[in-house]
């Protein structure tokens, strides 16, 4: 019997043979796929984002500094620019115990190369913080290309209404004021823009003067013309100053009216003050009839009086009324009768 028998150092000769055709299938497969999963993949994918969001931002960020710079350089190169605006004055043209018209004066300033329009104006007076007056006054105007305008805004402010709603601000009075003005205005590049005003001052609530006649001074006695002087006494309820300048008025003695004269010179009235002051005044006696007797003996002679005081004030001219009803006064006959001393009153 044949037995066949194999040595082991043929052995790895076959595995030398086995491990290269693996190796050879593994070679097969040159370009090998690499999927990433998990967290690695998640982590990539979110920096990818981030980066593409950092330059989307970093682009809409040059955009907009593009279109500033843009801006600027047309605003440069063109002229625009903000309007600016002041007050010029403020003036009380007519005053009297009724009203004071109001007339406030703002500058306006275009630097621009076009016209802007003023849109609306806004106004309020207070005083102490309550309002006395507000309103608006729309298309308002046009403001010159590089220029400049005056804008008068009138107000008027009525003291019927003043003292009624508010019952402490007594005539006679002077009140602090605030004037708040907003113009609003429409410039190309900027937009409508609201440019805000502000001024103080004081107004007064006009109050008018007490008047008597004292007595009536004979310079000169004819029944056909008489010249006398009437002394009147004036008290200014203001707590201001008025200066004199002339008067208009009409005088009844006896019911007899005698007229009115100009006065010689002009007068100050001191404020909370009594002022003495001296009126010529020419009649013919012989109109009064039987009254005349009654006042040649010195007996009280009835008289009214009405008209008018032309007054210079801080606050501006004024025209004040001024009448008497029903008063009684005393005539003298010449400077030497014992009544002269009291005649330089004031």
């Amino acid at each position: 019997m044949i037995t066949s028998v194999y040595s082991l150092g043929s052995l790895p000769s076959l595995s030398k043979s086995k491990k290269i055709q693996a190796s050879s299938s593994m070679s097969s497969s040159e370009n090998p796929e690499i999927v990433e999963r998990g967290l690695f993949k998640d982590k990539a994918e979110g920096e990818k984002e981030d980066k593409q969001d950092e330059q989307k931002g970093g682009f809409i960020e040059k955009v907009k500094d593009f279109i500033h710079d843009i801006g600027e350089k047309i605003e440069e190169t063109i002229g625009f620019g903000k309007p600016t605006a002041d007050f010029a004055a403020i003036h009380i043209p007519h005053i009297n115990l009724k009203m004071a018209e109001i007339v406030v004066d703002v500058l306006v300033k275009n630097p621009n190369p076009i016209p802007i329009p003023l849109i609306d104006i806004n106004y309020l007076i207070e005083s102490d913080g309550r309002k006395l007056l507000s309103g608006l006054i729309p298309d308002a105007g046009t403001i010159h290309a590089h220029g400049s305008e005056t804008i008068k805004i009138p107000l008027n402010l009525i003291y019927d209404d003043i003292k009624t709603t508010y019952h402490d601000i007594k005539p006679g009075s002077i009140i602090p004021y605030k004037i708040k003005v907003d113009l609003i205005v429409d410039v190309p590049v900027f937009g409508r823009i609201t440019i805000p005003l502000e001024k103080t001052g004081e107004i007064p609530i006009p109050y008018k003067p007490d008047i008597d006649v004292e007595k009536i001074h004979f310079e000169r006695f004819s029944f056909e013309e008489t010249v006398a002087v009437l002394k009147l006494k004036l008290e200014n309820k203001n707590d201001f100053d008025l200066g004199l300048n002339s008067l208009d008025y009409d005088v009844w003695i006896s019911d007899v009216n005698i007229g009115g004269a100009d006065l010689e010179k002009s007068a100050k009235l001191e404020k909370n003050g009594i002022s003495y002051i001296d009126l010529p005044i020419t009649f013919r006696p012989k109109e009064f009839g039987s009254a005349l007797w009654d006042m040649i003996r010195g007996r009280g002679t009835g008289y009214s009086m009405k008209g008018n005081i032309n007054v210079d004030t801080p606050f501006g001219k004024m025209k004040l009324p001024i009448s008497k009803e029903g008063g009684t006064t005393r005539l003298k006959k010449n400077k030497g009768d014992g009544g002269g001393d009291d005649e330089d009153e004031d």
